[in-house]
């Protein structure tokens, strides 16, 4: 790390290092995420904003010519046809700075991703034996 910069460790810190136009994107990002998946925690992993909920939820961050979100690629393999017009990867989206994002799409991930992660909690949950009789 460079000195004399600060480590960031909340999404407001985060936001704040952007340009005010960007700011506002990313603040309407995370209040959509948040109404898609109210139970996930707020934290900042890989240096990026994150929800959590069972592990990984979703991951955003801004640059200077695209919003970027990462869904995992689970959630981008499930919406690929309303995926196809944006640039990305496996496990990435680039949403461009100077259009709207598509916030119904992304509340669609967003609560794809919840399901997700809460059925990987449910299968995981060890089954009780019956007691023995003594």
């Amino acid at each position: 790390m460079k000195e004399g910069k600060e480590k960031i460790t909340t999404i407001d810190e985060y936001i704040a290092t952007h340009p005010e136009k960007t700011q506002v994107i990313l603040q309407k990002l995370r209040a959509v995420i948040q109404k898609a998946a109210p139970e996930a925690e707020e934290t900042i992993n890989y240096a990026i904003p994150t929800f959590t909920l069972n592990g990984n939820l979703v991951h955003f961050a801004g640059y200077k010519n695209h919003i970027g979100f990462y869904p995992a690629p689970s959630a981008i393999k499930a919406f690929a046809q309303e995926l196809s017009k944006y640039d990305g990867a496996k496990g990435s989206i680039q949403f461009p700075i100077d259009k709207p994002l598509p916030y119904p799409l992304i509340t669609k991930m967003v609560k794809f991703r919840v399901k997700e992660n809460t059925a990987k909690v449910v299968k995981k949950k060890p089954v009780k034996k019956a007691a023995k009789k003594k």
